[in-house]
């Protein structure tokens, strides 16, 4: 009997030490989320999935006069209302680049069900490339940043796409940019493969992209406030806007292998297809932002470890998927200074990563 009470007392023991030392570690992100609030825009949130559920979630809301009319310019911008609450999950704002790895997704819908190829040639379908030199581009280079197109600028190319009136325009000024190399062999991140892409799921299925997106991601995913804009091209390297837990619910299929609530949205093998380095030894660099220099890309994510995947963005958002350690997480900001960010970014995953275990 005493050896069975004395087994007993050691396991309460070993619980409560262990939740004990699981506070502990969340203090540690609640700290660093107060402590890099100011330099990340006034405001930030992040949101942590494992195991089924949301097992963190915590916002910091320190914004100034100046982080506020930045909000203000941007927002109008985007053709949003500025909003300067207080972070919640729901709260709304442009993504930028996050929006990537939503537009390779919903490319990747069309590979599931056998209506585009990787493999495609986007000539096939686009003839104004073939005739400037660029049909030969496949749907996986375009994916991947490998289209060899010498783009602008990303706040250039942005700025020329928001001035175009239809897709067609916006096909037609890149049908007219120099290659700097052979497609598939170049790696420059830009938005122009995803516009491409974006053109020809337009013509393979008669739709516009921003109901595509709104019908075969955002729906199934119950992403009720996430969608591209009111520009009148969608811009879908860098146009999204979300809240907290509508990217959640796209990241948790991410990490689920392509199922969310028990449906099939991306098949395995598409996700996995995302989730492969394409920058190869015989890839040419010829363009990356200087804060994730140094790691792969796959289609519209970037692979910054093994089983570590995400697709930060130009404000500051970091959406992440751990496959290894079995959990996603979202961190929402809002500033344009990238100096530093990428120590943060891996801040902010290692103290995530030990309050998971």
């Amino acid at each position: 009997m005493r050896t069975k009470i004395t087994a007993l007392l050691l396991a309460i023991l070993l619980f409560y030490c262990g939740n004990i030392n699981a506070q502990d570690n969340f203090k540690k992100i609640d700290n660093w989320l107060a402590d890099n609030a100011s330099a990340m825009g006034g405001r930030d949130i992040l949101l942590i999935y494992k195991n089924g559920h949301i097992i963190y979630s915590h916002a910091e809301n320190k914004m100034n006069m100046r982080q506020k009319m930045l909000n203000r310019y941007v927002a109008k911008r985007q053709g949003e209302t500025p909003d300067f609450s207080d972070y919640t999950p729901d709260t709304r704002q442009a993504i930028a680049s996050c929006s990537k790895w939503l537009s390779a997704a919903l490319v990747m819908t069309f590979v599931d069900e056998g209506k585009l190829k990787l493999t495609d040639t986007v000539g096939k379908y686009l003839p104004i490339l073939t005739k400037h030199g660029k049909g030969n581009i496949t749907i996986a280079d375009c994916l991947a940043h490998l289209t060899a197109v010498k783009s602008p600028e990303l706040k250039e190319e942005m700025h020329d796409l928001k001035d175009m009136n239809t897709m067609e325009d916006a096909i037609a000024a890149i049908a007219d940019l120099p290659m700097e190399g052979e497609p598939g062999k170049v790696f420059h991140y830009s938005n122009t493969g995803l516009q491409i892409a974006a053109a020809v799921i337009e013509k393979i299925s008669g739709d516009n992209f921003r109901h595509l997106f709104a019908e075969r991601i955002a729906k199934p995913l119950n992403m009720d406030h996430t969608d591209f804009g009111f520009s009148k091209v969608p811009l879908p390297a860098g146009g999204a806007v979300s809240t907290p837990n509508d990217y959640m619910n796209f990241l948790v299929m991410i990490l689920n292998k392509g199922t969310f609530n028990g449906k099939r949205i991306l098949s395995e093998k598409s996700v996995a297809e995302m989730q492969v380095n394409r920058q190869t030894s015989d890839v040419k660099i010829a363009y990356t932002p200087a804060q994730i220099d140094g790691f792969g890309y796959g289609y519209g994510e970037w692979i910054l470890g093994d089983g570590f995947v995400s697709s930060p963005g130009l404000f500051g958002s970091f959406p992440w998927v751990d496959n290894h350690k079995g959990y996603a997480a979202f961190l929402m900001t809002f500033y344009l200074n990238s100096s530093g960010r990428d120590e943060r970014y891996l801040e902010i995953k290692k103290l995530v990563d030990t309050a998971v275990n």
